[in-house]
C-alpha cells in the first residue's frame, strides 16, 4: 500500500500544480477607466502628498503600473475627455478648452478662433470601437462634452448615469441637480459614493460579457464638499508648512480612493481581478488656489507643468507586472492601449499603444508630445503651445511670441529658463511645434 502511494504522489502533485496555475488573460479583458477631475500630480499619497490618504489607489499602484511622467492632453477637462474617449489630440478636434469656455478677459491681446464646443457624433469613441467585440459600455459621472445630441447615449454608451453638459455637480449632497440622478432623501447620500453604487450595479448586470467603464467622477473638481467624517479627520491632521492643507479637499479625495477600493475589491468577489484593466488618471493638474502641484509650477488653465503633469496607474493582475514607468505619456495613448489590451483592431490615433511598455515587450520609441491651448483660461492661463523632446519642454506664449526653455530632469520646478542660453534648441522645437501645428490643423488665436 504504502508502495502505491509513492507511485500515485507525484501525480497528484502534478495535478494540483495544473489546477493552480493562473488561467492565461482572456482575449477581451474588462476594461475600466476611473477619470478623476481637477486632481494634482501630487495629490495622491503615493504620488508625494503630505496630507491625503489614498491606500486603495497607492496599492493599486504599486502592485501594477505608476506612471511619473505623465500628461493630460490639455491643461483644461473636456479636451482632455475628448482626447482620452477618441484618441486624438484636442488641437486636430478643435475641441480646445473647457465648454463652453471663459470669455477673453478686456485686457487680452489676441481673439479666440471659432472652436468646437462639443465632441461630435462623427467621431468614433472608445465605446463605439469596443462594441464589434461585443463590449457593453456605461458612462458614469461627468460627460461635459456637449448637448443634448452629444451625450454618452449617442456615443456608443449603453448607460449613462450623471453625464450631462455640467461641468461641476450644483452639490455634492443629495439632491444634487444633476438630471440623470434620482435623488434620494436630501442629506443621507454623497455623489461620489453614489456614482460608486451605480458603476457596482453595472459590473453586477454585464459581469457574464466583456465591459467597458468609464467612471468619471467629479469629484474633485468644485465646489469643496466633503462628507463631514473624512472632514473631521483630516482637520485633525493639518500641519503648519504643509503642501496639502485643504481637509475638506483631502476628504474628497478619499471618497475618490474608497470608491476605487470598492471597486476592486467588488471584482475581486466576482473572480473578475485577473480579467478586468483598471485605469486611474485626472484630466488636467490641480486648480492652484485648492491645492499645490509642488514643485511642478503652476496649475490648471496654465502653460507649466502643473497644469498638464498627472497621476495615471494601469492595473491588470499577470499581465502588467510591478513597475514605476518614467517614459513620459499622453491621455491620447488611453485610446490604442485599451483597444490592443480588448483584441480589436487598431485605429487612427493621435497617441501610441503603451501595451508593449506595459508588459515588458519592449519601450516606446522616441516622440515628442505636444500641447495647443489658444484661450485665456479664468486661473490665469493665456494662449500657449507647447512640446516636450525627450527631456526638454518648450512653451511658446502666443501673445508675444516668447519661448521658454526648461530641462525637466533637472528643473522639474520651471524655474530656470533656457532659451537664451540655447536658442539654436529653443528655435528647433519652435519650428517642430508649428509643424505639428499644421499637421493637425490647429487654430490659432488671431489679433485684436
Amino acid at each position: 500500500m504504502l508502495r502505491g502511494m509513492r507511485v500515485l504522489l507525484p501525480f497528484a502533485v502534478l495535478a494540483g500544480c495544473a489546477h493552480a496555475r493562473p488561467a492565461p488573460p482572456p482575449a477581451h479583458p474588462n476594461v475600466i477607466v476611473v477619470l478623476i477631475d481637477d486632481l494634482g500630480w501630487r495629490d495622491f499619497g503615493g504620488y508625494g502628498s503630505d496630507l491625503h490618504e489614498t491606500p486603495r489607489i497607492d496599492r493599486l499602484a504599486t502592485q501594477g503600473a505608476k506612471f511619473t511622467h505623465a500628461y493630460a492632453a490639455a491643461p483644461i477637462c473636456s479636451p482632455t475627455r475628448a482626447a482620452i474617449l477618441t484618441g486624438k489630440a484636442p488641437a486636430r478636434l478643435h475641441l480646445t478648452d473647457w465648454i463652453p469656455g471663459h470669455a477673453p478677459p478686456a485686457d487680452a491681446k489676441l481673439t479666440i478662433p471659432d472652436w468646437t464646443k462639443r465632441l461630435s457624433a462623427d467621431e468614433t469613441t472608445l465605446a463605439e470601437a469596443l462594441a464589434p467585440a461585443g463590449y457593453v459600455s456605461a458612462s458614469i459621472g461627468k460627460w461635459h462634452l456637449g448637448g443634448p445630441e452629444e451625450t454618452p447615449e449617442k456615443q456608443g454608451f449603453a448607460l449613462n448615469v450623471g453625464g450631462t453638459n455640467k461641468g461641476q455637480p450644483p452639490s455634492y449632497f443629495a439632491p444634487y441637480g444633476i438630471p440623470n440622478i434620482a435623488d434620494p432623501l436630501p442629506g443621507v447620500e454623497y455623489l461620489t459614493d453614489r456614482l460608486t453604487d451605480e458603476a457596482l450595479r453595472f459590473i453586477d448586470g454585464h459581469r457574464a460579457q466583456p465591459f467597458f467603464l468609464y467612471l468619471a467622477h467629479y469629484g474633485v473638481h468644485t465646489p469643496i464638499q466633503a462628507r463631514v467624517d473624512l472632514t473631521q479627520k483630516y482637520a485633525r491632521k493639518v500641519q503648519v508648512g504643509a503642501q496639502h492643507t485643504d481637509p475638506k479637499y483631502a476628504a474628497m479625495i478619499e471618497s475618490v480612493d474608497q470608491s476605487v477600493g470598492r471597486i476592486v475589491d467588488h471584482l475581486a468577489v466576482l473572480d473578475l481581478a485577473r480579467s478586468t484593466v483598471v485605469i486611474v488618471t485626472s484630466d488636467n493638474g490641480g486648480l492652484m488656489r485648492i491645492t499645490s502641484n509642488a514643485p511642478l509650477r503652476n496649475g490648471k488653465g496654465t502653460a507649466y507643468e502643473g497644469g498638464v503633469r498627472v497621476p495615471l496607474i494601469v492595473s491588470w493582475p499577470g499581465v502588467v507586472p510591478a513597475q514605476v514607468v518614467e517614459t513620459p505619456v499622453v491621455s491620447m495613448d488611453l485610446f490604442p492601449t485599451v483597444l490592443e489590451f480588448a483584441g480589436t483592431p487598431a485605429r487612427q490615433s493621435d497617441g501610441e499603444s503603451l501595451v508593449s511598455l506595459l508588459t515588458g515587450k519592449g519601450p516606446l520609441a522616441a516622440r515628442a508630445l505636444y500641447w495647443h491651448y489658444p484661450h485665456y483660461h479664468g486661473a490665469g492661463g493665456k494662449p500657449f503651445g507647447a512640446i516636450r523632446s525627450g527631456d526638454l519642454r518648450l512653451v511658446e506664449h502666443f501673445e508675444d511670441g516668447r519661448l521658454e526653455l526648461f530641462n525637466l530632469r533637472d528643473d522639474v520646478g520651471e524655474q530656470k529658463d533656457l532659451a537664451a542660453a540655447l536658442p539654436a534648441k529653443a528655435a528647433e522645437l519652435r519650428d517642430r511645434l508649428a509643424r505639428w501645428r499644421k499637421a493637425v490643423g490647429a487654430q490659432m488665436p488671431g489679433r485684436r
